[in-house]
C-alpha cells in the first residue's frame, strides 16, 4: 500500500469550497471511474472515493482541502504520477476562482461592444 496526503489552503469559505469539492467529485466519477459519496457537515464536508486499487477521502473546510488516499499494490508503482495529477487538478480547480470572474467581465465587455456596434449601424 502507498499513501498520498495533500493539503491545499484557500480563502473561499465553506460554501464556495463545497461547490468546488462537489465539482471535483463529479470529475473524479466521470474521468477516473471513482465512486464518490458526499457528506455535508456544519463546519466541514467529507468526500469519500473508491475504485479498484484506490480509496480515500477529501476533507473540505472553510480554509483548506485535505486529501488522503491509499493506493493498492498495482497503483502504488504510479504513486508519483497519480499524486502529481491530483495536485494539478486541485490547483486548477482552486485557480478557477479568479479566471471565472475575469471571464464574466470580458463577456460583459463583449456584450456592451456588440450593443454599441448595433446602435451605430442603425
Amino acid at each position: 500500500m502507498s499513501d498520498i496526503h495533500i493539503t491545499r489552503h484557500h480563502a473561499l469559505g465553506l460554501a464556495e469550497a463545497r461547490k468546488l469539492a462537489f465539482k471535483w467529485a463529479e470529475t473524479a466519477e466521470k474521468e477516473l471511474d471513482m465512486e464518490c459519496t458526499y457528506e455535508e457537515g456544519k463546519t466541514s464536508d467529507l468526500v469519500s472515493f473508491k475504485r479498484t486499487g484506490a480509496h480515500g477521502e477529501l476533507k473540505v473546510s472553510k480554509d483548506k482541502f485535505v486529501l488522503d488516499a491509499r493506493l493498492g499494490f498495482l497503483l502504488a508503482v504510479f504513486r508519483h504520477r497519480i499524486e502529481t495529477e491530483i495536485v494539478r487538478n486541485l490547483d486548477l480547480l482552486l485557480a478557477h476562482e479568479e479566471p471565472v470572474k475575469a471571464f464574466d467581465k470580458v463577456g460583459a465587455k463583449r456584450a456592451a461592444a456588440k450593443k454599441t456596434a448595433i446602435r451605430k449601424k442603425a
